[in-house]
């Protein structure tokens, strides 16, 4: 018989898990604290459990982290682990420490399918989805690690980024258990609000999201109109702009916050100049076809070989973001972490050959007049 990996369950899971060994509800809560709350793995520790019910365990289940490949500590205290996830894949989680919050980056797939012009998992291609179970994994590895590493009780991951490899919303089924594992009270008791699912612009998924469980919301934007979009994010060619903007605003009727976070890569002579500006402002502002509530996060493009795409200055990224701000759009510039480790924004997934010929094409791109954009 083989062992049920207990990660695999939110809390009603475990409900029906333990339903079928003979037991009730309450016991799967000790058990889901013991296991997320606690750490624990040894069924022997869980000392509230009954004997019964801990040998029952020993006979059909584990709670089974990921192995850890290896582990990178930056110079500004980012952590990057990257995990076995078997049949060679492997996938990263960093964890971003702050003075008000500890961030946690977590993949959802060992590779990405969408192919972003500017992320270098992309260029990897896709291998496979991975489980709930595999997910929740690196959630429970890094909180109760980092734990025993700083010699704390209390929690040390406050949020959590669902922003490492993969599209989220294209592993569905296998997403929404683990989110709500992390907010559940018996698990990690997470803030919605601090718990964000960054898409690329999956539509329907981000509709069903809002109708079962609508946490903060990022969405890869990038690009001020469609033919630029197809280029860099040629999920665009399915969903467009107006769809994408319009599925936000339903979100909005949904989501903890009163806006959506739009993420926007800043690469040189592609996105970055002040005529797009000034279309992502007739784009989202409120009152057009397609405005909605947001707020816009500049991120420095972090290079890698394949990309053929150079980093945008820096007085020309603070210069877009004034543009924005000026019109009345909140806006940051995310602060680079972890590039010395390769654990920025973009990076994951190390070395990989450019088998699009993305380089050369986006070397052209840099060098094509800007149209006129009335």
């Amino acid at each position: 018989m083989t062992a049920t990996n207990l990660l695999e369950f939110d809390l009603d899971g475990l409900a029906a898990f333990c339903e079928r060994l003979g037991e009730k509800r309450f016991r799967a809560t000790q058990l889901f604290r013991w296991i997320h709350q606690r750490g624990a793995s040894d069924f022997d520790a869980m000392s509230d459990l009954a004997k019964s019910l801990r040998e029952k365990l020993k006979g059909c289940a584990h709670v089974q982290a990921l192995p850890v490949v290896s582990e990178h500590v930056s110079s500004d205290g980012t952590v990057k682990w990257l995990f076995d996830v078997g049949d060679g894949n492997a996938v990263e989680s960093v964890f971003i420490p702050e003075d008000d919050r500890g961030t946690l980056c977590i993949s959802s797939q060992a590779g990405c399918a969408v192919g972003c012009r500017f992320c270098s998992t992309g260029h990897q291609g896709f291998s496979r989805n991975l489980t709930t179970g595999e997910i929740i994994a690196q959630l429970w590895f890094a909180e109760h690690s980092l734990r025993k590493r700083l010699q704390l009780d209390e929690r040390v991951i406050s949020n959590v980024v669902m922003m490492g490899m993969g599209e989220p919303l294209q592993n569905y089924s296998a997403l929404v258990p683990a989110l709500k594992a992390m907010l559940d009270d018996h698990g990690y008791g997470l803030s919605r609000r601090r718990v964000t699912v960054s898409t690329s612009g999956v539509v329907p998924m981000i509709d069903r999201l809002g109708d079962d469980c609508p946490v903060a919301l990022a969405v890869s934007l990038h690009a001020p109109n469609d033919p630029l979009r197809d280029n860099l994010v040629p999920l665009n060619r399915k969903y467009p702009l107006a769809e994408l903007l319009e599925a936000c605003n339903r979100y909005l009727e949904h989501a903890p916050r009163d806006f959506i976070t739009f993420e926007y890569c800043m690469l040189d002579g592609v996105n970055d100049q002040p005529e797009h500006a000034e279309e992502l402002i007739r784009l989202v502002k409120p009152g057009g076809r397609t405005g909605v509530r947001c707020k816009f996060n500049l991120i420095p493009f972090n290079p890698f070989p394949a990309s053929g795409l150079l980093r945008s200055p820096q007085n020309r990224v603070l210069a877009f973001a004034k543009m924005l701000g000026d019109a009345g759009i909140v806006t940051t510039v995310r602060k680079t972490r972890g590039d010395d480790i390769d654990a920025a924004c973009g990076q994951l997934a190390g070395d990989v050959k450019d088998r699009t010929r993305a380089a050369e094409r986006m070397a052209k791109q840099r060098t094509i007049p800007l149209k006129p954009i009335f």
